[in-house]
């Protein structure tokens, strides 16, 4: 325990010692966390209401214990790419402060110590987010009062162990280096396991309806997200071998200077895209999944409405619908923030190269080029690959409730995917700025 409260001292000194350039850090770290916080408070207000309630807004869709369980569920899963941006502000804040690391090293910490301190200044700034999003929601949600120091002391700790599970494989070096571990043999077992588990389970859900099951899993939960996650996974695993095999290609063939420098850069680490379109590749599945889904609803409950077949009011089913659109485009922005980011991140872990190329005389234009190229390139066929996953999920909805009303072609699960493409490399494209000032010539004096 004294240990950590030193470290905990370390990690208050550090994070009131951080210059102007990083207080950005800290306040995307704030912000996520305040998000994480509003998120578990709105779960645990409609989790704290017992009974049947007559909410004022919402189309009676807050009104039921069931329905109230459903959106609480949807509240829930935003939490993942919640984590997964609060994990990328960790990773790009460690390479930021390499110098007070490495001091840290040299005094004689440990790199598991140098690491702890630095998931505890993210769990610091959690903190700050944390207050101030309570201190705004609990008004708002007087229901969630009763469990609001418990979500406040969680969001904070939840974010600095997600901290020291990114920064698991960063190594602070006594002389100011700052490297990765990175894997030489793909994502691991654990990866490969899941994916045939997935699978596996896959196979057994559309087996079921022809050998029949004591489980029946139909068109429920349960079998989309087996078939989200398991697209995913493929995705994932495309995005990294995807990234290999196209480095090892235009490295080989290409006279282009920014395709080769891409290249080059894709073929020493090809999982480093993989690990950062994560998140980003799942909610392409379950977007277009969706909006080949919605498509298919919404064409259903109008051809009910005039039939006179709808047991309530239409808006109650297109607020749900409409709700489960709002988290969607909200898990999508914090993905495309994570991903800018992370790109910022791998900006900043090789700006000592990058200064030795502009020293060289390699344009800066061609730097840039080829900073897209590498979010571009091994994010397409994955890109590609979630969609496809998307649209399979839809139309074996549609197949399932065509025989109860006429089905359109839900053609919007494709439109999905071509506008995540775009979306990411704009995203990538933001982080150019930091790029001009990653190759001055003073980095140079580090390497």
């Amino acid at each position: 325990m004294s240990t950590l409260l030193a470290d905990l001292r370390l990690a208050w000194l550090l994070t009131r010692g951080s210059d102007r350039r990083e207080w950005w850090r800290v306040g995307l770290t704030a912000v996520g966390a305040a998000l994480a916080t509003g998120i578990g408070l709105g779960v645990v207000a409609l989790l704290s209401l017992d009974g049947f309630y007559s909410v004022s807004f919402g189309s009676g869709l807050f009104d039921s214990p069931s329905d109230r369980q459903n959106v609480s569920l949807a509240l829930g899963l935003l939490l993942i790419p919640v984590l997964g941006f609060l994990g990328q502000c960790a990773r790009i804040g460690a390479v930021h402060r390499d110098r007070r690391l490495a001091a840290l090293r040299l005094a004689g910490a440990g790199p598991w110590q140098v690491r702890r301190i630095a998931a505890l200044e993210s769990g610091l700034a959690c903190l700050a987010g944390a207050v101030v999003a309570t201190a705004v929601v609990v008004p708002l949600l007087p229901y969630a009062t009763a469990w609001a120091g418990v979500v406040v002391v969680a969001v904070p700790v939840l974010g600095a162990v997600v901290s020291a599970v990114a920064l698991r494989r960063v190594v602070a070096d006594p002389l100011g280096r700052v490297r990765r571990v990175r894997p030489v043999r793909g994502p691991g077992r654990w990866f490969g396991t899941a994916t045939r588990l997935l699978a596996a389970t896959a196979v057994f859900i559309a087996l079921t309806p022809v050998f029949g099951s004591p489980v029946s899993f139909g068109l429920g939960p349960v079998a989309v997200l087996v078939l989200a996650v398991l697209f995913s996974l493929i995705a994932i695993w495309l995005s990294g071998a995807s990234s290999r095999q196209l480095g090892e290609g235009f490295a080989a063939g290409t006279s282009r200077p920014a395709l080769l420098i891409a290249a080059e850069r894709m073929r020493e680490d090809p999982w480093s895209t993989a690990r950062t379109h994560a998140a980003l590749l799942l909610v392409t599945v379950v977007g277009s999944g969706f909006a080949g889904v919605r498509q298919i609803l919404l064409a259903g409950l109008e051809d009910m409405r005039r039939r006179g077949h709808l047991g309530t009011r239409m808006s109650y089913y297109t607020t749900g619908i409409d709700l489960t659109a709002a988290a969607i485009l909200v898990a999508f922005a914090l993905v495309l923030t994570a991903l800018a980011v992370g790109t910022a991140e791998s900006l900043a872990t090789r700006r000592r190269g990058l200064a030795a190329q502009a020293a060289a005389g390699v344009p800066h234009a061609v730097l840039a080029r080829a900073l897209l190229l590498e979010t571009a390139l091994p994010l397409f066929p994955a890109i590609a690959v979630a969609g496809l996953g998307g649209t399979v999920i839809s139309g074996w909805y549609g197949a399932a409730v065509s025989a109860h009303t006429d089905v359109p072609l839900p053609y919007a699960a494709l439109l999905v995917p071509v506008g995540v493409y775009a979306a990411c490399v704009l995203a990538a494209a933001t982080s150019l700025p930091l790029l001009r000032r990653s190759v001055r010539p003073g980095e140079l004096r580090y390497a």
